[in-house]
C-alpha cells in the first residue's frame, strides 16, 4: 500500500479491487477507455500516446475477461488490466510500423513473445504505442504522419523522452497501469523519467525481445512501464524468463522477488560514484542527495565507488547500438532514405562512418567494463544515479513539422542510461519529486545481472520518499 494522501495514479490493485467486488467489470472499463481513446485524439494537442488501437478488438478481450471474472477463473493479476506495447512489437491485428511511414504495409498476423505472453495472463492490450522513429533518438519526437508527437501529461508543451515515448504518455495520462517497452540506450527509463513513472529495464536477455525489430541485439533491454513499482514486479513476474525463441535469455536464472517487501534496507549496501552522479542539472542534483539520505535512514550503507572509464563506455556504447542498427537497417537507407526523418537519417549516416575496427574495439571495452562490474558488485549490491541529467525539454513549432536533432541533448541525456545497456545489467527509474516548473525528476537503481529483486525493494523504499504525487495535467481515470 503506497499512502494516498492527494492524488495517485489508478493501479493494478483498483482495478482488482474494482473487479472482484463487482462495481466495474472489464468490458465497462474497456469502454470507457475506448471513449477516452476518441478523445485524446480529438483533443488539442492531441496526446498521441496509442497510435493504433481497434474498438471491436479491445472489446474481445475484455468480455472474456469479464466471463472469467464471473466463473472465478481469472488466469493471472493482469486478467482484464489494460496494458499497451510500443510500436516496436509485432501485435496482432495492428502494423508493425516501429515508428515509421513505410514498414508494417500490411497487419501483423504473429504476436511478439512478450504480447503472447500478456494475452495469455488476460490483459487487455488496448493498441500500440508511439515512438521515436526506429528507436533512434531520446525526445520521441516523430513528426510523421502517422505517428505525430506524443505529449508529456504533466506539461503538453514538453517532450516524453524516448524512444518509448508513448508507453510512458498512456501510463501517465491514465489510459493503462502497464504499458511495455525495449530499451537499448534509455528507451524505457528516459521516458518514464520525464513523464513521472516507473521503468524497469530487465537483464540483457531476462525478457524475450523475440517479434520486436532487432534494432539493436546486444544492448537491447526489454521491460514494463508502470503507474508504480508493485505493479511493475507484477508485469516483470509474469513477462520474465527463457523463451525458446530467443537464445540470449535461455540459460537465464529463475526470476524471483524474494526480499522484495522487507521492512527495511538494513544489509543492503549502496554504491555511489559521486562525481558521476552528480553531472546533472541542480535542481535534479538536490532531489536526487536527498533520496540517497532517505535509503540510507531505512538502514542500508552508502559505499563510495568509483566507475572507471565512463568516456569510453559513453563512445563504445554509441559505436556498438548505432553500428548493429546500422547493419540491419541498411537495405531501409538505401531504399527509404527519403520517407525517413532527418534526424534518423542523421544518424543513420552517422553510423556508415564507424569501421570494423571501431565496433571490435568497442566490445573490447564492453568485457573491461564488465569485468570493472564485476568487482564493483562483490561490494555493494546496486549502484545509485539520477535517472536523467534534466527534466523534459520543451516542444518548439518547428518540431512539429521537421522533428528535432540535438545530439547535445541525446548525449546527455543517456548519460547515466548507458552503463547498464552496454554490459546488459538490470537498472530501474522511480519518481522522485519535482522540478520547480512541475516536471517529473527520478532516480535510477542498477544492480547486478538477474537481481531484478533488489531493484524493486530498493524502488518500493523510494517511493515512500515522493511525499506526493502531483496530478498531471491530463489524466484520464477510467475507473471513475
Amino acid at each position: 500500500d503506497s499512502p494516498s494522501d492527494g492524488f495517485s495514479f489508478k493501479g493494478i490493485k483498483d482495478y482488482l479491487e474494482c473487479y472482484q467486488s463487482g462495481r466495474l467489470t472489464p468490458s465497462q472499463v474497456a469502454k470507457n477507455i475506448i471513449a477516452v481513446l476518441e478523445d485524446c485524439d480529438k483533443s488539442t494537442p492531441p496526446l498521441r500516446a496509442i497510435v493504433q488501437w481497434d474498438p471491436a478488438q479491445i472489446m474481445l478481450m475484455a468480455e472474456a475477461s469479464t466471463v472469467r471474472y464471473r466463473n472465478k477463473c481469472t488466469l493471472s493479476y493482469l486478467d482484464g488490466i489494460p496494458v499497451c506495447l510500443k510500436e516496436e512489437f509485432k501485435v496482432v491485428p495492428y502494423h508493425h510500423r516501429v515508428g515509421t511511414v513505410y514498414l508494417g504495409t500490411e497487419p501483423e498476423t504473429e504476436d511478439a513473445t512478450v504480447a503472447k505472453k500478456l494475452r495469455e495472463a488476460g490483459a487487455i492490450i488496448i493498441g500500440v504505442s508511439n515512438m521515436h522513429e526506429l528507436g533512434t533518438g531520446t525526445t520521441g519526437c516523430n513528426p510523421n504522419r502517422y505517428h505525430k508527437i506524443p505529449r508529456n501529461p504533466y506539461k503538453l508543451n514538453h517532450f516524453t523522452g524516448g524512444s518509448s515515448s508513448g508507453s510512458a504518455a498512456a501510463v501517465a495520462a491514465g489510459l493503462c497501469p502497464v504499458a511495455i517497452g525495449t530499451d537499448g540506450g534509455g528507451s524505457v527509463r528516459i521516458p518514464s523519467s520525464f513523464c513521472g513513472v516507473v521503468g524497469l529495464k530487465g537483464t540483457f536477455g531476462r525478457i524475450s525481445s523475440h517479434g520486436s525489430l532487432p534494432l539493436t541485439y546486444s544492448t537491447v533491454g526489454v521491460g514494463p512501464m508502470c503507474t508504480s513499482v508493485v505493479d511493475a514486479a507484477i508485469a516483470y513476474s509474469i513477462l520474465a524468463g527463457p523463451d525458446p525463441l530467443y537464445p540470449y535469455g535461455l540459460k537465464q536464472p529463475k526470476a524471483t522477488l524474494s526480499g522484495m517487501c522487507a521492512p527495511d534496507l538494513k544489509g543492503l549496501k549502496l554504491g555511489v560514484d559521486w562525481t558521476f552522479f552528480k553531472e546533472c542539472d541542480e535542481e535534479v542534483l538536490s532531489v536526487c542527495e536527498k533520496a540517497v539520505e532517505h535509503l540510507q535512514s531505512l538502514g542500508a550503507s552508502v559505499v563510495e565507488v568509483s566507475l572507471p572509464e565512463m568516456e569510453e563506455v559513453r563512445a563504445a556504447h554509441v559505436i556498438c547500438i548505432l553500428s548493429e542498427m546500422r547493419d540491419f537497417l541498411q537495405p531501409d537507407f538505401n531504399k527509404h532514405f527519403q520517407e525517413m526523418n532527418l534526424d534518423t537519417r542523421a544518424n543513420l549516416a552517422l553510423a556508415s562512418q564507424f569501421t570494423a575496427l571501431d565496433y571490435i574495439t568497442a566490445n573490447r571495452q564492453r568485457t573491461r567494463s564488465i569485468r570493472f562490474l564485476q568487482d564493483i558488485f562483490t561490494t555493494v549490491h546496486c549502484i545509485l544515479t539520477p535517472a536523467v541529467p534534466s527534466t523534459a525539454p520543451r516542444i518548439y513549432e518547428s518540431d512539429l513539422l521537421t522533428g528535432i536533432n540535438d545530439s547535445a541533448f541525446t548525449v546527455r541525456s543517456m548519460r547515466f542510461m548507458q552503463l547498464a545497456n552496454f554490459t546488459g545489467i538490470p537498472g530501474i527509474v522511480v519518481p522522485i519529486g519535482y522540478s520547480m516548473a512541475g516536471l517529473p525528476i527520478g532516480f535510477q537503481v542498477m544492480a547486478k545481472w538477474w537481481d531484478e529483486a533488489v531493484l524493486l525493494r530498493i524502488g518500493l523504499k523510494l517511493e515512500q520518499f515522493r511525499c506526493q504525487t502531483k496530478n498531471p495535467s491530463i489524466y484520464y481515470d477510467v475507473l471513475a
